[in-house]
């Protein structure tokens, strides 16, 4: 199995992380964003339609915080740009950490 760098071990996270991110479906290119209010504006190429948008969303914060699919799961909004995603198996410091390094 490939090692996974950046990611803790299970047994180090506390729980579940809960974050709040706006989509912005039909962008240009994938790509995130810190907005004022803390929250993450996150741009995906896919549209939104028949959960297209909500697949590239999964897809893409897997790949960028270097998890598995089934570590992050759409908790609310899954019909709207406002959602809220609980993220699996790391710690919020290293989540926000990483998220604000792939918007740079």
């Amino acid at each position: 199995m490939r090692e996974r760098p950046n990611r803790p071990q299970r047994g180090d996270a506390e729980g579940p992380v809960v974050l709040a991110v706006r989509i912005q479906p039909r962008a240009s290119r994938n790509g995130i964003v810190r907005r004022e209010d803390g929250t993450f504006k996150i741009r995906l190429t896919a549209p939104p339609v028949d959960g297209a948008a909500n697949e590239a969303l999964i897809k893409f914060l897997s790949d960028t915080l270097n998890l598995s699919k089934s570590q992050v799961e759409i908790v609310s909004g899954q019909t709207s740009r406002e959602k809220r995603i609980k993220i699996i198996g790391m710690s919020e410091s290293d989540v926000i950490r990483l998220l604000n390094n792939a918007g740079q």
